[in-house]
């Protein structure tokens, strides 16, 4: 009988230690001066500077990138991957007016493969300099008979502040303030399990299909990342009366919105104010989808959305153009039962 190893069992020690080697220069192109410790203790030092706060709070926020890993996997291509996993939780905190301090993620593989590795953490690491956050650590899990050898789950974990009387809680918002929309970079990271039963068990597409109203691939487009909206979205709040923020993320505008509005004001958005991305057209199209069930699934086009003051829209849209971002006035709040009503 043949000596019993952890390397027989399926895990190689040896590669991880190439994982830290090879990600170490991702994580420190993020760090902060607050960061006091490098990649490999046990715990990551963050030391906040409470001088520039009067009441500082804390704000968590921890997300996955779900079932878009599958399109990671079928294309093989894992550099883009960690910027949505950062996408969803710092797009989270900045809602409530946080700025993303640092950023741990949680990576669960069936085998590790020390480049591929690399790759999702490059990914990660771009995301965080987007944010502004520092990468201070995470942990990749081998886990064979778990997960098959060439699949992986990813998570993250980020915290952030904001002084306490800037926090953002939607209490401000009135009757009569604008509902901004950002525009999104596409699907983002929600609604893939729909996604891919319409293309690939329904329809049977390939990922290398081209659709006429696509640019790139439907696998290039599906991957596209995710907008990291924490730099314009700390502008505006420095800059504009902004009342409430909502990240449009899965549930798409009818659920996110009314997360940052009070419950005595509906959201009156209207349909057609903004232009909708190709990809959603083809799956509406290639899908059956009903037209309730696109807008309660998707972001249809928009990432992100302000309720700012009237007077402040025109001042947003142009520091929002000089992040490249487009933005566009999707309609405005009134008095209601806190929910999204399309006009």
């Amino acid at each position: 009988m043949s000596e019993s190893t952890y390397k027989a069992a399926g895990v190689d020690i040896h590669a991880g230690y190439e994982v830290v080697k090879r990600i170490r220069k991702h994580t420190e192109s993020t760090f902060r001066p607050e960061v006091l410790t490098n990649i490999g203790s046990f715990g990551s030092l963050f030391a906040l500077d409470t001088s520039k706060y009067k009441e500082p709070v804390l704000v968590a926020g921890t997300d996955g990138v779900g079932t878009k890993l599958r399109i990671a996997f079928m294309m093989d291509k894992h550099d883009t991957i960690g910027i949505d996993v950062v996408a969803y939780c710092v797009n989270d905190i900045i809602c409530q007016g946080a700025e993303p301090l640092f950023f741990l993620d949680y990576l669960a593989v069936g085998k590790t493969y020390p480049a591929k590795v690399e790759e999702i953490v490059k990914g990660i690491a771009e995301g965080c300099r987007q944010a502004g956050c520092a990468l201070v650590g995470g942990e990749t899990a081998e886990m064979p008979g778990f997960y098959p050898e060439d699949e992986y789950d990813l998570a993250g974990f980020t915290v952030g502040v904001v002084d306490r009387q800037k926090a953002v809680t939607g209490e401000k918002a009135q009757a009569g303030h604008v509902v901004l929309g950002l525009a999104s970079s596409g699907l983002q990271s929600s609604g893939f399990s729909l996604v891919r039963k319409i293309f690939f068990h329904d329809n049977n597409y390939d990922v290398n299909h081209k659709f006429e109203e696509l640019d790139c691939s439907l696998g290039e487009e599906l991957l596209q990342p995710t907008t990291v909206y924490v730099k314009p979205i700390l502008d505006l709040l420095a800059a504009c009366d902004v009342s409430g923020v909502a990240n449009i993320s899965g549930g798409g505008l009818p659920e996110n919105l009314p997360r940052s509005m009070p419950s005595n004001l509906d959201a009156v958005i209207r349909k057609g104010a903004w232009p909708i991305h190709p990809i959603f057209d083809i799956l509406q199209t290639v899908g059956k989808v009903a037209e309730d069930e696109m807008y309660n699934t998707f972001n249809m086009g928009i990432g992100m959305a302000v309720m700012i003051h009237p007077d402040h829209v025109d001042l947003a849209v142009r520091r929002l153009s000089t992040y490249g971002i487009d933005s566009y006035v999707l309609g405005e709040l009134a008095p209601g039962q806190g929910q999204v009503v399309f006009a």
